[in-house]
C-alpha cells in the first residue's frame, strides 16, 4: 500500500517538475529572442539595405513596448 502511495506521489511530483521545466525553458527562449535575435535581425535588415522595413518594424515594437508598460 505504501508503495502505491509513493508511486502516485512520485508521478505527481515528476509531472510538476516537467511542467516547471517547460515553463522555464519557454521563458528563457522568449528572453533570448527578445534580447539577442531581434536586434540581430534589425541590424541585418539595415546592413542589407532594407531600412524601409526595419524602421517601421522598430517603431511598431517600440510602441507596443511603451504601451505594455512592463
Amino acid at each position: 500500500m505504501l508503495t502505491a502511495l509513493f508511486t502516485i506521489l512520485l508521478i505527481y511530483v515528476v509531472w510538476k517538475l516537467i511542467k516547471l521545466a517547460i515553463l522555464a525553458t519557454w521563458g528563457i527562449a522568449k528572453v533570448i529572442v527578445c534580447i539577442v535575435l531581434f536586434p540581430i535581425v534589425l541590424i541585418g535588415l539595415v546592413i542589407g539595405g532594407l531600412i524601409y522595413v526595419a524602421l517601421p518594424l522598430l517603431i511598431v515594437i517600440g510602441i507596443i513596448a511603451i504601451l505594455s508598460g512592463n
